[in-house]
């Protein structure tokens, strides 16, 4: 390990690793296959980077990396690069003759970490080029990032990456370590089945977040709860906003630029042209909100996003944790806020009803859909709720919105039992289902037109619940549909429009006869975080220094920024925030100052020394 030791100093600049990190990097550097579980931000790169110049160095050859992002290739490579270590990519951006030097680097033996998409990596021609370097020996290690995009069990399920099991069979002599930050048991097992490595070592780190803050929210007037959460909280922020439709993105992502918010739309309906541009916006500029669908954000690298925000409920916990956890990567105060509603678990359960997979897919769906809708009505810590998903045991965590502000609890079964009452009764009165609002007048008594219209006010279920209110039977309604005591039925009208019914599901029985309880949440007002003593801006990392070390950050991240223009990167890429209020802190005045700093690398304090020392005399005059 001293080797490998030496390069996390020498070329990364940090002191000691991290967790698991010298664990799974020794095994590795020897050989050995790995499939790794690693939170965002754990440091899952250097678990093959290393390995990769370690293996070079002892004449190993090349390290292969299958990435599934053009943009986080870019960055990758960059960020290696700027630390001295000779990376580069192949994938769609280069012409003939920049294909044909990488090709020829490679020939040579100058390239240590080649990245490439899995849809190149399994073509023959890059096949024969893999052949190649087999046979001259020059073969040192595949590393699959992602890799919960092998299993169909995952949140990003892309068939390309099954068919990465041929590097196991073509090359069975080069070891392979496959990573993601998100897997239950049931992926883990077919990430293993999928790229054939059974016989691989498993590395499981911790899956918690500290720094980020979980907070769930009942769904009423979205965009306005939205602006709030921002404007109080994360003003001048970059933060991602996840909808659920490319509409809603659009929408939202307006009404954020009326209320004078910096936001940029992404989804898959857009020119990739424009796609591409609002990604570069976010990773380079300061203080920039995404609203996007799911398309964006698989492998973004930037350290500084304070908040990630769902005004959809997404599909699964593996979805929410991956998603959330590009919140706060550089370890600093960041939040997780989520805010849902009935119409979010209808829609979810209706796709997967009427989808085309078999019944114990859709069994599978509708189990990691109710887990995570379990999450969002909880009552306890939400932390351990998430760690628990994964297999991990932990503590109250005191930082989630339920440890903060403990919520009060009801008992809902009266109410579930009355709302099972008129599903059945309105389907036997009539052989109609109804959607839920006309379900829920009932058991109000409201006599609305459409409740005479079905002589549904002569039901002996009619203003049976008018103690409860509307915000209250929608609850139930939310925990009934998780149980699957009511089930989802789109009715088709003639003009093409639709709409959604409820009818009785398969455990109805067991509530009705009052053999199970319904405990639920008290529906409160929005919890509003306090503001963390300005730790969620845009210099989040120099929140603690004094005035002089705030000038000195100050005028690094302008130098910074001019470096990056230059050289055509994310500022991050050429130093973190973190890094750069270490240096402002310390306030060097040499070379040997500089050491020690994290991130601060040989190469890197070759290339930037004397230029950051002289911004620090500048600052001092």
């Amino acid at each position: 390990m001293s080797s490998s030791l030496s390069i996390l100093r020498e070329v990364f600049g940090y002191e000691q690793f991290r967790g698991p990190q010298a664990a799974i990097i020794e095994h590795v550097a020897q050989g050995g296959d790995a499939l790794v579980l690693m939170p965002t931000g754990g440091g899952k790169s250097l678990c093959y980077q290393i390995p990769a110049i370690a293996r070079q160095q002892a004449g190993h050859g090349i390290t292969v990396v299958v990435s599934p992002l053009i943009a986080l290739m870019h960055d990758q490579v960059g960020a290696l690069r700027e630390a001295g270590v000779a990376a580069a990519f192949l994938n769609s951006t280069q012409d003939w003759q920049q294909t044909q030097q990488v090709q020829r680097q490679l020939a040579q033996g100058e390239i240590t970490l080649l990245y490439a998409a899995p849809e190149r990596v399994v073509s023959e021609r890059f096949l024969n080029l893999l052949d190649d370097l087999s046979a001259r020996g020059a073969l040192a290690l595949f590393a699959i990032d992602e890799a919960h995009c092998v299993s169909q069990w995952g949140h990003d399920f892309r068939p390309e990456y099954r068919q990465l099991a041929l590097l196991a069979e073509r090359y069975p002599g080069v070891p392979r370590i496959a990573l993601t930050a998100t897997a239950d048991a049931l992926t883990r097992a077919d990430i293993l089945e999928g790229l054939q490595l059974q016989a691989a070592r498993l590395f499981v780190s911790s899956f918690d977040r500290p720094n980020i803050r979980y907070r769930v929210e009942e769904k009423k007037e979205p965009l306005a709860q939205l602006l709030r959460f921002i404007e109080h909280e994360h003003a001048q922020d970059a933060g991602i906003v996840y909808c659920q439709s490319r509409r809603r993105v659009e929408e939202m992502a307006q009404a954020l630029v009326d209320a004078g918010i910096q936001a940029l739309p992404y989804h898959a309906g857009m020119p990739a042209e424009v796609r591409q541009a609002h990604q570069d916006r976010f990773l380079r500029e300061d203080g920039i909100v995404m609203v996007a669908t799911i398309a964006f954000g698989m492998g973004i690298d930037k350290p500084d996003v304070r908040f990630v925000a769902h005004v959809d409920m997404p599909r699964n916990i593996e979805g929410y944790y991956q998603e959330t956890g590009r919140a706060g990567r550089d370890g600093l105060a960041a939040d997780a806020w989520m805010i849902y509603g009935l119409q979010d678990v209808v829609n979810q359960r209706r796709m997967i009803d009427e989808g085309d997979a078999s019944e114990e897919f859709k069994a599978v769906l509708r189990g990691k859909l109710d887990a995570l809708l379990a999450l969002a009505e909880a009552t306890d810590c939400r932390r351990q709720r998430l760690l628990s998903y994964f297999g991990e045991a932990s503590e109250p965590c005191g930082n989630c919105d339920n440890c903060l502000h403990p919520p009060a609890v009801w008992d809902g079964t009266d109410a579930a039992r009355k709302l099972l009452s008129t599903i059945y009764r309105v389907h036997a009165a009539s052989g109609l289902t109804f959607g839920m609002g006309h379900l829920m007048d009932i058991v109000r008594g409201k006599a609305t037109d459409k409740v005479r219209q079905f002589g549904h006010e002569r039901l002996s279920t009619f203003n049976v619940g008018a103690e409860y209110s509307e915000s209250q039977l929608r609850a139930v309604l939310r925990q009934l549909l998780a149980r699957e005591a009511i089930g989802v039925q789109r009715i088709q009208l003639d003009g093409g429009r639709a709409f959604d019914t409820l009818t009785l599901g398969t455990s109805a029985r067991e509530l009705l006869r009052g053999e199970e309880q319904v405990l639920l949440r008290e529906a409160s007002a929005s919890a509003r975080g306090k503001s963390r003593s300005r730790r969620g801006t845009p210099a989040a990392a120099a929140a603690d220094l004094g005035p002089q070390a705030q000038m000195r950050f100050i005028n690094l991240k302008a130098w910074r920024a001019e470096v990056a223009r230059k050289h055509g990167l994310p500022a991050y890429v050429v130093f973190q925030d973190t890094t750069l209020a270490a240096i402002a802190q310390r306030n060097p005045a040499s070379l040997a100052d500089l050491s020690g700093i994290p991130a601060m690398g040989v190469k890197r304090l070759e290339a930037y020394g004397e230029q950051v020392l002289q911004v620090c005399q500048q600052t001092q005059t």
